[in-house]
């Protein structure tokens, strides 16, 4: 089972939201937010958001040269708790109207980024072979991001080196504590919404795949992508 917090109402309520059986006049946002704490566990933070203004990008925080324009945490003070509900969640969002949704990584799972071609190719693959998935998510800017257990970025190098890839040039990295993905369907850096490839389940969420399990299939589709292989 995936980590759950609060009472079986408040479980079914959020469920209810999801497939749309019920509707209480709560914002999207809201309802994703408490979804991600309370259903998958997970802290939400809420995040700048980015527009375009005269050919610019211009970031919400109001920093005139921000370097992450509309992908970077607002406060992190202001954080969503795993196990959060739906009223909790709504309470906090309301502080910050319209932000956008950032998971913080490390805490709860890492992620291993691909590119978004060599993310769905390889997904098709790891989904024949029946290995065990987590959340896969794929970013407007051509990116995939897939959710594993943590610990996987700081042990990339090691894992890169067991599994014969560690000499090979590859459009991969691991992101671990101290970084932020945007979560759907929150809009990134002002070039559209992230999606879900495969989106959380119970199961997924709370316990994500080793990346040990994962990365020879995603080292070698990144590889088979390189110009002249």
């Amino acid at each position: 089972m995936g980590f759950t917090i609060g009472s079986i109402r408040e479980i079914r309520e959020l469920r209810e939201l999801r497939s749309g059986t019920r509707r209480r006049g709560r914002a999207p946002v809201c309802t994703a937010v408490a979804e991600y704490t309370g259903l998958w566990g997970w802290d939400v933070v809420p995040g700048a958001r980015a527009t375009r203004v005269g050919g610019r990008t211009e970031c919400s925080c109001g920093a005139p040269r921000c370097p992450s324009p509309g992908a970077h945490p607002l406060d992190e003070s202001l954080l969503v708790p795993a196990g959060a509900t739906l009223d909790e969640a709504t309470a906090a969002w309301e502080r910050v109207p319209g932000a956008a949704l950032l998971l913080p990584v490390g805490r709860a799972f890492d992620v291993i980024e691909v590119s978004e071609s060599a993310g769905r190719r390889a997904l098709a693959r790891l989904e024949r072979m029946g290995l065990p998935l987590g959340p896969v998510a794929v970013a407007p800017h051509g990116r995939a991001w897939f959710f594993v257990a943590t610990g996987a970025a700081a042990g990339l190098p090691r894992l890169l080196y067991r599994t014969g890839w560690d000499d090979a040039v590859l459009d991969l990295r691991g992101l671990g504590p101290g970084d932020h993905v945007t979560a759907p369907p929150s809009d990134l850096g002002g070039l559209g919404p992230v999606r879900w490839l495969r989106p959380p389940t119970l199961e997924g969420a709370g316990r994500p795949p080793q990346a040990r399990l994962l990365l020879g299939t995603l080292a070698y589709v990144c590889h088979r992508e390189l110009p002249g292989s």
